[in-house]
């Protein structure tokens, strides 16, 4: 009887020894995603979320870099311009994500148009589309102020030098080490210019 107690009460210490671990773990995932990230990823879900945004997530992950995808670090109960904002805010670096469907997206626009405000440095990715088919659409819902902001920030963007990607023959093992060489670039130039103000 006494082997036995002592058996369960062993088992018991070390069903609770694993809880507490996994809680930490937990913990601590959660904590990381409240620290600033190092690259905000702007893209339109229905376009790119399942291949292009969601591969480049993973593959910065995996290089131990802090991305913010809006379906990964967002939860149910976040306020949505609140979350994404405060993503942009403290990213170093922005992704945009360009593919048919990103100008008719507000919420595209409008992070896009918060990443060149705030002067962030911002690597265009033209995705199954020419820099020279992308404009801001006027459906008569937004005022003309944020149309006019949102064509100011896409011609900046439409300016930068970027990266084109066609998913249909494009190589992606290609597509993510350029992509990833492009982002740690411009990560070390933001570095560097934090370390000499």
């Amino acid at each position: 009887m006494q082997n036995k107690s002592s058996s369960a009460k062993k088992t018991c210490q070390q069903i609770f020894r694993y809880r507490n671990q996994i809680l930490v773990s937990k913990q601590q995932h959660h904590h990381q995603q409240q620290q600033s990230c190092d690259v905000f990823i702007n893209h339109r879900g229905i376009d790119t979320k399942k291949n292009v945004a969601g591969l480049l997530y993973d593959h910065l992950r995996r290089l131990r870099l802090r991305p913010f995808l809006d379906s990964k670090n967002m939860k149910p109960g976040d306020k949505l311009f609140e979350k994404i904002d405060m993503g942009i805010q403290q990213c170093k670096v922005g992704v945009a994500v360009f593919s048919p469907n990103y100008c008719k997206s507000y919420f595209c626009l409008h992070e896009l148009a918060r990443m060149m405000e705030s002067k962030k440095k911002v690597v265009p990715i033209f995705c199954n589309v020419k820099p020279s088919e992308l404009q801001v659409i006027d459906n008569g819902i937004c005022p003309s102020e944020e149309l006019e902001r949102f064509s100011r920030a896409l011609e900046g963007a439409k300016y930068t030098v970027g990266l084109t990607f066609d998913t249909s023959t494009g190589d992606w093992s290609e597509f993510l080490e350029s992509t990833t060489d492009a982002v740690m670039n411009n990560l070390v130039d933001v570095e560097e210019g934090d370390r000499i103000y």
